[in-house]
């Protein structure tokens, strides 16, 4: 049994479909990065987090979890009654079922090989819906954890609560991986089932270009069943590793693929400071090259924003993509270390971030780039409109 379904245990009998409470149904879960409850109310929807009891706010609490909503940063706007009342609704079920679930988690735990940093792990359900409104997409991650690791990942907070939720010991960022070794084949069963719509290879999870990506190819297996399926599947995949031109033919013939690369400075010294187990910045300029001049359609992610040329990097970036997303610092995780050096102290500053993106967004547009603010490029969702 996958985190997913004893997720759904935690709900029981609740299931996708269902109604919470009136007016409250759930759209769906999430265990990408926690465990997440989608609810569907007439004003929109709710993203409830249930977490190990830890430090932090709550909305609501079992003996074993903390219950709490989501308002984006205040893109998606909650009534605080509301979002009290969901979170002791789903309080009240986690409740009844907790105590069963947590013997079932260590049981998982048990049957594990302990010390292993990289796991061959079985998955039941594969694709999340994610987005919103004109932006819905699956997210789909072959893996779980990163050993690229770069210290600012905010998955690495998430992550390590799903690994206390496992009941495995704490691991540093960037020494774990799970591979999901049948993720082909599950996908291959709910491409048949379900409607299409973009898939997005999720880079939040862990890179799916990851140098386990070598060795066990399941991001290629997965693409290999998208090209295999009998209608189109829109895909988008974001990566830091060079890796990814080994799958340029694969890549080229998906009849709808988009391939980007996250590129937070074109100053090398910069990226091998912050990210120094990615591929260069020249590396990723150039895989972004390779896949252009095959016909892959290429874009590329800004985040953060770290020191170095603006105008440089808008010309670089206008040589190889069509359209840019940039977005700011979201937190440091564990690289304040990183951003103590004079050098880059700066660059962690709200104010700092939010003029280099201003910054770039015109450079990027003098240069007749699209920029993108949400999850998907303009031209994916002209496609699929």
């Amino acid at each position: 049994m996958d985190l997913r379904a004893h997720l759904l245990e935690l709900l029981a009998p609740l299931r996708p479909g269902d109604e919470l409470v009136p007016g409250a149904r759930l759209l769906g879960i999430s265990t990408e990065i926690g465990f997440w409850l989608s609810l569907e109310l007439a004003a929109g929807e709710v993203q409830i987090e249930v977490s190990p009891l830890g430090e932090g706010r709550f909305a609501a609490r079992t003996a074993q979890f903390a219950i709490s909503y989501r308002d984006e940063g205040g893109r998606n706007r909650i009534d605080s009654a509301l979002g009290l009342a969901l979170c002791r609704a789903v309080a009240e079920r986690v409740g009844r079922n907790e105590a069963r679930v947590a013997g079932a988690l260590a049981q998982r735990t048990r049957d594990a090989v302990p010390a292993a940093r990289i796991r061959e792990v079985r998955v039941e359900s594969l694709l999340e819906t994610a987005g919103h409104g004109a932006e819905r997409f699956f997210k789909l991650s072959p893996y779980a954890g990163c050993l690229i690791g770069c210290r600012y990942c905010y998955a690495q907070t998430p992550m390590s609560a799903v690994r206390r939720l496992e009941m495995l010991p704490e691991a540093p960022w960037g020494s774990y991986v799970d591979v999901r070794v049948n993720a082909a084949e599950v996908l291959r069963g709910e491409l048949a089932t379900l409607a299409p719509r973009p898939i997005k290879f999720c880079p939040i999870l862990s890179d799916p270009y990851q140098a386990v990506e070598a060795r066990f190819a399941v991001t290629r297996a997965c693409l290999e069943t998208i090209a295999a399926a009998d209608r189109v599947w829109p895909t988008l995949l974001l990566t830091r590793s060079k890796l990814v031109t080994r799958d340029t033919a694969l890549l080229a013939s998906l009849p709808s693929a988009w391939v980007g690369a996250s590129i937070p400075s074109i100053d090398d010294e910069t990226r091998l400071h912050f990210e120094p187990r990615a591929a260069s910045i020249p590396e990723r300029l150039a895989s972004l090259a390779t896949l252009r001049a095959a016909g892959v359609r290429t874009f590329a992610v800004v985040q953060p924003l770290l020191p170095g040329s603006i105008d440089e990097l808008a010309d670089a970036l206008a040589e190889v993509v069509s359209s840019v997303s940039i977005d700011v610092l979201r937190g440091e995780e564990a690289a304040s270390g990183d951003f103590d050096d004079p050098r880059y102290a700066e660059s962690r500053t709200d104010a700092w971030q939010q003029a280099r993106a201003a910054e770039l967004v015109a450079a990027l547009t003098a240069r007749g780039v699209a920029v993108w603010p949400g999850e998907l490029p303009p031209e994916l969702l002209a496609a699929t409109s």
